[in-house]
């Protein structure tokens, strides 16, 4: 048993181990209204109520026994029942999950098991002590923000600022005098000298997100800046030294917008030198059910009081569904289904997702072995072709990374040919 005078010693307590069951004493040394936040941040564990028998003529205190405890006692205290409750509550609690796990804070909440996140999360801690500009892919809503956000927060400039841009958010018109700035005088309204987003990130990162999106014109001031280290505010002639890291990150491939004309080849370059790429949801599905625990966790605050969980329906609703809008698009069910959900457990139908039964489940296995088989004859009518990685990498539209890790996926060995190449 561990005991803690007051909610700050509980929650180092809570950090240190992990604790199913808790007891929690309402007398009038506990606030209630902070006893209620610190209850429904711990919502995974099961709480039991000890109180006086006056206490309960508060509405407070009735409220909160309520919404957040699966039980309660009254002094003086029947020994035999209490031990009881907390038997049966331990052994309910074994049926559950552990709670989430976090990986290093918010930037580092890259959470799951699965060897592709935690393949990223290596070639995280490797690329963020290096200083060169990175170029992170991935599908809209895989959370590249959050992969830029641990190459800054694991660098040696974690003390400066993260300035995240979007590119695509920023009117054409404007782009020159948010991303540079602008002296005084140097357009109608211009009354004061501005500095721009890049120069407010010195000794920093600069995450321009939606590369892509970045006019032509622009990306030549960029591919200057990236060269010499410095910046030209709008109307001014003075070079303006920045000391600035750039991450930049794209839902496109710039390869095949650089074939296109609608990316110049030579920023390219000078922004792929440390590439990453974020995986979808669909290919990290061991992972869905964690984050939906540590987003439910998060939110927890904004949920209805009585949500206290997932139902097992709910949780295979997760793991079956193909996630289009990826880690972004679990985030936003998520939140939706623990504000409106009517019972205790989220269920298939708050999340917006079928609850489909053993029957219908049979289509579902069937696509995904066509999609696997599909996957498999893609590559190895490729590489039996005689072509390279490269090109058969560059004809699926994926990295040489993905297909290796599709390769291994679908245990389709080089030929000897290319092994000795």
């Amino acid at each position: 048993m561990h005991v803690a005078a007051d909610l700050v010693r509980a929650r180092t307590l809570l950090r240190e181990r992990p604790i199913p069951v808790g007891i929690v004493v309402l007398d009038d040394r506990a606030p209630l209204a902070g006893l209620e936040t610190f209850l429904s941040d711990h919502w995974w564990i099961r709480w039991v109520a000890v109180c006086r028998s006056a206490a309960l003529q508060d509405a407070l205190c009735r409220k909160l026994i309520h919404d957040q405890c699966i039980d309660f006692h009254t002094s003086p205290l029947d020994v035999a029942r209490l031990r009881h409750t907390l038997g049966h509550a331990h052994g309910v609690a074994s049926l559950n999950d552990a709670p989430p796990v976090e990986y290093g804070g918010h930037a580092m909440r890259l959470t799951g098991n699965s060897a592709p996140i935690v393949g990223l999360r290596q070639q995280l801690q490797k690329v963020a002590a290096a200083d060169a500009p990175v170029l992170i892919w991935g599908e809209s809503g895989t959370g590249k923000e959050l992969a830029a956000r641990a190459v800054h927060d694991h660098s040696p400039r974690r003390a400066g600022p993260f300035v995240p841009i979007n590119c695509g958010a920023i009117p054409a018109s404007l782009v020159q005098s948010e991303l540079f700035g602008y002296e005084r005088g140097a357009f109608t309204g211009a009354a004061r000298a501005r500095q721009g987003l890049i120069e407010s990130a010195s000794g920093g990162t600069v995450f321009l997100d939606e590369i892509g999106d970045l006019p032509l014109d622009m990306q030549v001031n960029l591919l200057r800046f990236l060269q010499e280290k410095i910046i030209y505010r709008l109307g001014g002639t003075r070079p303006v030294p920045v000391d600035v890291r750039v991450v930049a990150a794209s839902h496109v491939r710039l390869e095949q917008a650089v074939e296109r004309g609608a990316f110049r080849e030579d920023l390219f370059y000078r922004l792929n030198v440390l590439a990453l790429e974020v995986p979808a949801l669909r290919e990290r599905r061991d992972d869905v059910v964690a984050l939906a625990e540590t987003f439910f966790r998060d939110y927890a605050r904004e949920r209805s009081a009585h949500v206290k969980g997932f139902a097992g329906s709910a949780l295979a609703a997760l793991r079956r569904h193909d996630w289009p809008g990826n880690v972004r698009e679990l985030l936003n069910r998520v939140r939706r289904a623990a504000v409106m959900a009517e019972g205790r457990l989220i269920m298939p139908h708050d999340l917006g997702l079928d609850d489909d039964d053993d029957a219908d489940a049979v289509p579902m296995l069937a696509l995904n072995g066509v999609r696997v088989q599909a996957e498999r004859h893609a590559i190895e009518a490729g590489l039996v072709a005689g072509k390279s990685i490269t090109l058969v990498a560059r004809e699926l539209g994926v990295s040489r990374m993905t297909l290796y890790r599709l390769m291994a996926k679908h245990s389709i060995a080089l030929p000897a040919r290319k092994r000795t190449a």
